[in-house]
């Protein structure tokens, strides 16, 4: 049925293309420079080839090539000399961070029984990359701390704080002991993170295989999902504190920089954490007993899942070599011809855990395909009016590091010229996938149904929306970005300096089980994920149309409708948030003084009467209410004024200027409760989610963590900081009205 509705729509779809308008207006272009930068997309459209790819992938995918090591080095000046000989002013800045690696890695049950762990990835049939595990780090998470522990085993779930809210009604207590959580549910930094607060002396995590495994499809090499071995490796930094260098935080990680000691740095783990596959996961489990874990903490081994304590009992014993290593961010400069000091930034990381052909490369090479096509165009007297700033970063996967390091210690400049980032992290087969500033969701739109999907023949618009409304969604109007949290080389740019940004790429359809494995090798990705490079095309297209059309615009398409309407929407889903959490408190503590909880404990469990909660008090919501009001107002006159036409050039200069620092008034100095470096009031990653965001944090997360007071004051700070966003936009009216 799903099939056949599918194919309606796409005809539908494709009958009304036909009578589309050939040229459409494209926002911050008069109509004859909006034909002629049509012309010019077409052209480097032509430049696009997916040979190049390929062959590109090879080549930086040839070898493990993390922080540090030679074939990081060797890729960083590999890319450096193709940008410079498309013509690009290339320079590879360097930073020194610390970058721990294992030097012991040590898991074994001690009792009932005798079990140790393999903790390696061994080589598979047909895929040479995964022969070379002499070069490879083998599995761990980054910044975990040294230690030799020695406990009972609790499993957890995900390790979120909602399970062990789970384990405290069931009476368990991870106190002195170690806990062993499955990926997924957070970030994985999460995870040990939460557990070192409950008292927890050491954290496993394992890849389950009804997430991620058999249980989703074949697995590698005969399909793409995590083989038994599989290990997802990965940084566990509290990066919602601070991403970065954790020895240089909030400023650049140069060569004569002051560092903090390591054992005084804020971001690494409070106990020692290790990735496992679920092949060495499963003895562990197995070996637990106590209540049954709920129904929906239960994976896909066939076992009995038990949440313990014990009688398990594990020793875990880490040692690290806790080495400054030189990062390498590869900056191509195309200086503009027009406006040379207004900067369009975009990026994507080259390193890697292992060989990282999905994770980063499949992203990387569709950069340089769009460095190279721009090149071409270069040569036939064409010349970008704005410079454009082609990246390559470095330790995006141990902490954001590369990027973090360069968009601190250039943060002066940034906050004057950047006009806006634009960013990729990987690439697959399916549908366009984007996230960013609101302010800049009209332009995404507009982009999104200019490209044609290379499988469909459908606008990449069209074709997610088909999926969509498969799915049983309202069919969209226009392409809503989802909100930005953190999890890639954005984060800087966004929520530290607040230069409108933009993530996106193409997925869906090239699901696996390679992430952060050894296995995430070419030969997986040509087999599995985007067979042909199709789809790093049709990347290049839509990256290269939004890098493009920020460096030809007359008008820089930024716009405030949908960013006061979907900021209204978040303040909505606070206010929503309060009312439900009361709501929720007064049942459970009627319950609890009733007696019910004690009433409905199974007899076969010990099951603990929670203690009654503060009740939730009505907030003010006036503050963040006449803000909104006022932002509404001054969107209106904004949008009245530009529809005058377009203002002349001394003029566009002044409303341009407005316009790049638009979004840093939505930040300020001094940042987010607990955690000043995250500076954006509207977006930030959660405290306690990682890289999934939370919007209007500030008031969001002190709600939902029962900091009353503290909402209260956030609720105000919101408010003020959207009326200077919204005296802002007024500002920009008022220049275009005196054009």
């Amino acid at each position: 049925m799903k099939i056949a509705i599918f194919r309606s729509l796409w005809l539908s779809a494709m009958v009304f293309s036909c009578f589309l308008p050939l040229s459409a207006q494209i926002s911050g272009f008069s109509p004859d420079q909006a034909a002629a930068q049509e012309k010019l997309e077409k052209q480097f459209d032509a430049q696009l080839k997916a040979s190049d790819l390929d062959q590109w992938m090879k080549q930086l995918s040839l070898h493990p090539h993390h922080v540090g090591s030679p074939w990081d080095k060797a890729n960083a000046e590999f890319m450096a000399a193709q940008f410079k000989s498309w013509g690009f002013d290339t320079r590879i800045d360097e930073y020194q961070v610390l970058f721990p690696t294992p030097k012991l890695r040590l898991l074994e049950m001690v009792g009932p029984t005798k079990f140790k762990a393999g903790l390696t990835e061994p080589p598979v049939r047909g895929d040479a990359s995964s022969q070379q595990t002499a070069e490879m780090l083998p599995p761990f998470n980054c910044y975990s701390i040294d230690g030799d522990v020695t406990g009972e085993l609790v499993f957890v779930n995900y390790g979120i704080p909602a399970d062990y809210e789970e384990l405290e009604k069931r009476g368990i207590d991870v106190k002195g002991k170690i806990v062993i959580a499955k990926y997924y549910g957070s970030w994985r930094g999460i995870k040990p993170k939460v557990a070192a607060e409950k008292g927890a002396i050491g954290c496993i995590i394992y890849s389950d295989p009804r997430e991620d495994g058999y249980f989703q499809g074949d697995v590698y090499p005969k399909g793409a999902y995590k083989n038994a071995d599989g290990v997802q490796r990965g940084s566990v930094l509290d990066m919602p504190l601070f991403p970065g260098d954790p020895l240089t935080p909030g400023y650049g990680a140069t060569k004569d920089a002051k560092r903090v000691p390591v054992g005084e740095a804020e971001t690494l783990t409070k106990i020692p954490v290790l990735p496992i596959s679920y092949e060495d996961a499963q003895p562990l489990l197995a070996a637990l007993e106590g209540p049954v874990a709920p129904s929906g903490w239960r994976g896909a081994l066939p076992i009995t899942y038990h949440i313990g304590p014990g009688p398990a009992r594990v020793h875990l014993k880490l040692e690290f070599n806790w080495d400054v290593k030189p990062l390498y961010n590869v900056v191509a400069t195309l200086k503009g011809s027009v406006y040379p000091d207004q900067w369009v930034i975009r990026g994507n990381h080259h390193d890697a855990w292992v060989h990282g052909a999905n994770d980063p490369v499949s992203g990387m090479v569709a950069v340089m395909e769009e460095a190279k096509a721009i090149g071409e165009l270069v040569k036939t007297g064409w010349k970008p009016k704005r410079t454009l700033i082609y990246c390559g970063w470095d330790g995006e996967e141990p902490g954001l590091l590369g990027s973090t390091e360069w968009a601190e210690d250039h943060a002066d400049e940034l906050q004057q010229k950047a006009v806006a980032y634009i960013n990729t992290d990987g690439n697959g087969r399916g549908f366009l996938g984007g996230g960013g500033s609101h302010t800049l969701e009209k332009y995404f739109d507009e982009v999104s149904k200019a490209v044609t999907d290379p499988q469909t023949g459908l606008t990449v618009f069209e074709r997610r929306k088909a999926r969509m409304m498969v799915d049983g969604q309202t069919e969209p109007k226009f392409y809503e970005l989802s909100a930005l949290g953190s999890g890639s080389d954005y984060t800087p740019f966004i929520q530290h300096l607040g230069i409108a940004s933009i993530n996106l790429g193409f997925g869906g359809e090239s699901g696996g089980g390679e992430y952060h494995t050894g296995y995430d090798s070419y030969e997986h990705y040509t087999r599995f994920k985007d067979i042909g490079f199709q789809y790093g095309v049709a990347l290049a297209q839509v990256a290269g149309r939004l890098t493009l059309r920020l460096s030809e615009a007359e008008v820089l398409p930024f716009e405030f409708q949908h960013f006061s309407q979907t900021v209204n929407k978040y303040a909505d889903e606070v206010m929503k948030l309060a009312d439900r959490l009361r709501d929720e408190t007064a049942k459970e503590n009627r319950l609890i003084t009733d007696g019910f909880y004690k009433a409905a404990a199974d007899p076969t469990e010990t099951f603990i009467v929670p203690e009654t909660k503060a009740e939730v008090p009505f907030f003010n919501w006036a503050p963040l209410q006449n803000a909104l009001a006022e932002l509404k107002k001054s969107v209106a006159a904004y949008d009245e004024a530009l529809k005058a036409g377009m203002p002349s050039e001394k003029q566009r200069d002044a409303l341009n200027l407005a316009l790049m620092k638009m979004e840093q008034s939505l930040t300020r100095e001094e940042g987010l409760p607990r955690r000043p470096w995250f500076r954006h009031q509207i977006y930030a990653p959660g405290f306690y989610t990682g890289y999934g965001v939370k919007t209007l944090p500030g008031i969001r997360e002190a709600i939902e963590e029962r900091k009353y007071d503290e909402a209260q004051e956030q609720i105000l700070i919101a408010g003020q900081v959207l009326s200077k966003f919204a005296r802002e936009v007024m500002r920009a009216a008022e220049l275009l009205k005196r054009a």
